[in-house]
């Protein structure tokens, strides 16, 4: 607790005339109740009032409030947004984004910290919905969902419809008429669902994931006539849109007008313009068709003469540079003759060289050979019992038997005396 010491009133100023600090007898107030004064002081005199900045320092915790902070080029002030109020807005509050933001000034009691208490909070300079649009299709987009790669094509006159509208809307009412007209004998599922309020985001995605347990579904429309941004907003909801991503079954995506875009026509399959648009686009009618048919044959008709108009002249083309097949075989064979008496010449002349050179490595052999030196009148001398050639006398002893070659024939000797 905190007090002041109040002094005595001087003169003729009575007690109940002085101020808290000059009354003499001493009051308190503690914190907390110092803190809930200013708290009903400035909620009372800053209760509801719109407020314009800069939001900086962006946090969203655990719990779901956010705290930030709201500035201007001279001043700040931090700001708290409660789960409850921040569940209503249609986009995501970011660092930088310059805002209008309803709400009461108070005391964060507990720290005495002064804080405006956002009730409400629209984007400056563009609408809320506007941006929270802009928001998702960008994170989305990131993510893939918009990917052409990935969209299917149409089944081609679907046997079993689907479709996802509102029972009691006109656009229901004008897909039925197409695909009546066309071909009464398909098969439609209708799925009502609420198509614009509280609730209707999550109805058209659990409708969407309905048509795909059936398992008989070829096609699905998923769509609601005109309206405006508010109205066709459940067709923006990131449920609707990661509903129709994650479907099996083709989607056509056809909300509003021509001129109106939601996220689910980004996600879907392929777009139609309208309702009625998408009827015809799954259901061509047969007039179109068969006229389509005809033009198609007409086309391979024409391909065909041209292809066949083109091998025409190339098989001209190759008869005048054919020669006469008998006149090419006799030249070849005339070749091939002078290429056998080539290569038998050829051959010989590497035959005989090949003999010269095996004569002359015979002569130089022979000339090496101990043979050669026994014919000029040397011998070679083995002792005996290991055959080893004796060079040097002193290797022998008196008595050992030695075997002499000459160049013609051997005798076995014993050694009597060396010298």
């Amino acid at each position: 607790m905190c007090y002041i010491h109040n002094h005595m009133a001087r003169n003729s100023v009575t007690e109940a005339d002085l101020p808290l600090f000059a009354a003499e007898s001493r009051k308190f107030l503690t914190i907390s109740e110092l803190n809930e004064l200013i708290k009903g002081a400035l909620e009372k005199r800053f209760d509801a009032l719109w407020v314009a900045g800069e939001i900086s320092n962006f946090k969203a915790a655990p719990s779901g409030h956010c705290y930030f902070t709201l500035k201007d080029d001279k001043s700040q002030m931090s700001a708290v947004m409660f789960r409850r109020q921040g569940s209503l807005l249609r986009f995501t509050p970011e660092n930088g984004m310059a805002v209008l933001c309803f709400g009461r000034v108070s005391i964060y009691t507990v720290r005495g910290d002064l804080q405006f208490y956002v009730d409400d909070m629209e984007p400056q300079g563009q609408g809320a919905l506007a941006l929270a649009f802009e928001q998702l299709k960008k994170k989305l987009n990131a993510e893939g969902l918009f990917a052409p790669e990935r969209k299917r094509e149409l089944p081609f006159l679907p046997r079993t419809i689907g479709i996802v509208t509102s029972d009691k809307g006109a656009a229901l009412h004008d897909m039925l008429r197409i695909i009546r007209d066309r071909y009464p004998d398909r098969r439609v599922v209708i799925r009502p669902v609420k198509v614009q309020g509280d609730g209707a985001a999550r109805e058209i995605a659990e409708a969407i994931a309905d048509l795909n347990r059936l398992g008989t579904i070829d096609v699905m429309i998923v769509g609601r006539g005109g309206g405006s941004l508010e109205d066709l907003w459940a067709f923006n909801e990131e449920v609707v849109a990661r509903a129709i991503y994650h479907s099996d079954v083709p989607v056509v995506s056809a909300v509003g007008h021509e001129i109106d875009f939601t996220i689910a026509d980004f996600v879907a399959d392929q777009r139609a313009p309208t309702p009625t648009a998408a009827a015809e686009m799954i259901l061509p009618r047969k007039a179109d068709l068969a006229k389509q048919l005809l033009t198609l044959d007409e086309q391979l008709v024409k391909n065909l003469e041209f292809h066949l108009s083109m091998l025409r002249d190339a098989v001209a083309g190759l008869a005048k540079r054919l020669a006469d097949p008998r006149r090419k075989l006799r030249e070849n064979q005339q070749r091939l003759d002078e290429l056998s008496v080539d290569l038998m010449r050829r051959f010989h002349e590497k035959l005989r060289r090949f003999k010269d050179r095996l004569a002359q490595g015979a002569g130089r052999l022979g000339a090496l050979s101990p043979l050669a030196v026994l014919d000029r009148g040397y011998s070679i001398t083995h002792k005996l019992p290991d055959e080893r050639i004796i060079k040097d006398a002193a290797s022998l002893q008196i008595g050992d038997r030695v075997r002499v070659t000459f160049a013609q024939g051997k005798a076995l000797c014993r050694v009597e005396e060396k010298e």
